[in-house]
């Protein structure tokens, strides 16, 4: 956070036609939160082909960020954060558009962050006591996030939960590369580069419309197990690549050690398969790890240039503080697309 100046808190909501349930998110968001000056409304319109912007200006919303087609819910997640940025947000929470989380937890959720305590809040459901929640989704939600803690090194509870707040500098490192959904993929980055990551408890609404990121229980674990591998092998290839190497490996050493057996005891016909398959795994074990050793170097690229950017991100932002165009800012950003998602 910054040193100088108001402390000021941006609520960034990301919206996909949100017309209806929108105006009653909107009237529970607060504009006063202990430890801020100053509390903005924003709204990143993802293309909808509804009146989803009109209704955000006439509830109050402060700035409305629109784009022009439908780019997913993880790029309208970044993008809100690099507007929230550009706005001088200290702290930038996220919520959902359909009411699903009690707004009066907002001061509980930044409490964290304002105490100096974290940088990175996710806010965590009671997933046991959830009625909109089948039997079956409450174990899949259960199982996923226990995955998402292991591959983070983090105690996120609820991984998919969207109700979460980040500190300027934690927003300033988040780089979100997948467009199917943020929320597992920013906890695994946030674990990986030494974020303070923490939980609290909040409380959720009764459903108001069902999920749009998923039409099936098998499409959502496809998905969210293809973000989790590959967001886990870009911070941790060596792991992921070694450890089927070392697998293929000992198959292969088993089979030239049964071909050696039977070499030895004087059996030599009919055994030259093992030979090839073994060579065969051998080869490919030691292409597993050679690929693990590149995806390493990739990653110290990888990490250099997210640092890299970060700096930068923060120099535009001193620049635009110490130059005055904040203010300008604030007044362009209504209904302008933010210049890097």
């Amino acid at each position: 956070m910054r040193d100088n100046g108001p402390m000021r808190l941006v609520i960034q909501i990301p919206c996909l036609n949100e017309e209806q349930t929108l105006p009653a998110t909107l009237a529970e968001l607060p504009r006063s939160v202990p430890g801020f000056d100053e509390v903005l409304w924003l709204v990143v319109d993802d293309g909808s082909s509804d009146g989803t912007a009109q209704v955000a200006r006439e509830h109050g919303v402060d700035h409305v960020v629109r784009f022009t087609q439908n780019k997913g819910l993880a790029v309208a997640f970044q993008a809100g954060l690099d507007a929230a940025l550009r706005l001088g947000a200290d702290v930038v929470v996220n919520t959902d558009a359909d009411n699903q989380y009690h707004a009066d937890d907002i001061a509980n959720l930044v409490g964290p962050i304002v105490e100096g305590r974290a940088d990175f809040v996710v806010g965590t459901r009671d997933i046991a006591e959830h009625p909109e929640f089948t039997w079956a989704k409450k174990k899949l939600q259960h199982l996923g996030s226990w995955v998402v803690r292991r591959a983070s090194g983090t105690d996120v509870l609820d991984a998919t939960s969207g109700f979460r707040a980040y500190s300027r500098d934690a927003a300033l490192q988040v780089n979100v590369v997948s467009k199917f959904t943020y929320t597992l993929e920013t906890v695994i980055q946030a674990g990986k580069s030494n974020i303070a990551v923490t939980n609290v408890p909040v409380r959720i609404n009764p459903a108001t419309r069902d999920s749009r990121l998923f039409t099936s229980k098998r499409q959502y674990i496809r998905r969210s197990a293809g973000t989790i591998s590959r967001v886990y092998a870009m911070y941790e290839p060596l792991r992921v690549f070694t450890i089927p190497a070392l697998l293929l490996g000992v198959g292969g050493f088993a089979l030239f050690a049964r071909y050696g057996y039977f070499v030895a005891t004087g059996d030599r016909g009919g055994h030259v398969q093992s030979l090839i398959v073994g060579a065969v795994l051998a080869l490919t074990a030691l292409q597993l790890l050679m690929l693990g050793v590149i995806g390493q170097l990739l990653r110290v690229n990888r990490v250099i240039g997210e640092r890299t950017l970060s700096r930068v991100r923060a120099i535009e932002l001193r620049l635009a503080d110490h130059t005055g165009t904040d203010t300008e800012a604030l007044s362009k950003l209504r209904d302008s697309p933010p210049a890097a998602t």
